[in-house]
């Protein structure tokens, strides 16, 4: 119970009252983990739904591709392959044009509403 006062505490200190974020048409639990589309849940993929979270709570501000490596593959070395393209991508295709995430050339993503 104490772990989750303190998170409960750190989100409101971060300006999240809530567990759920909502941007246009998508919604994102971030306590059940999971994402809805217009009322219709999206079928995600554990590293999916991970790269989508860390997006959504930095939402407006850019990630680097290793930002997002870091936080997906802690303790790998080798990350010189097109895994976060192939999340990003399938991330599109599956919320569609309920909420943007955006490619900014040579510097990462971006999530926007």
């Amino acid at each position: 119970e104490l772990l989750a006062r303190l998170k409960a505490l750190l989100r409101r200190a971060a300006g999240a009252a809530s567990n759920v974020v909502r941007a246009g048409g998508l919604s994102v639990d971030l306590s059940a983990q999971k994402a809805e589309v217009d009322g219709r849940d999206v079928d995600l993929t554990t590293f999916e739904y991970r790269v989508l979270e860390y997006l959504v709570k930095r939402r407006g501000t850019v990630v680097s591709k290793d930002d997002l490596a870091d936080y997906l593959y802690p303790h790998d070395e080798d990350r010189d392959s097109n895994v976060i393209e192939v999340l990003i991508g399938r991330l599109r295709r599956k919320i569609g044009s309920a909420a943007t995430i955006e490619t900014l050339r040579g510097r990462g993503y971006r999530f926007a509403e």
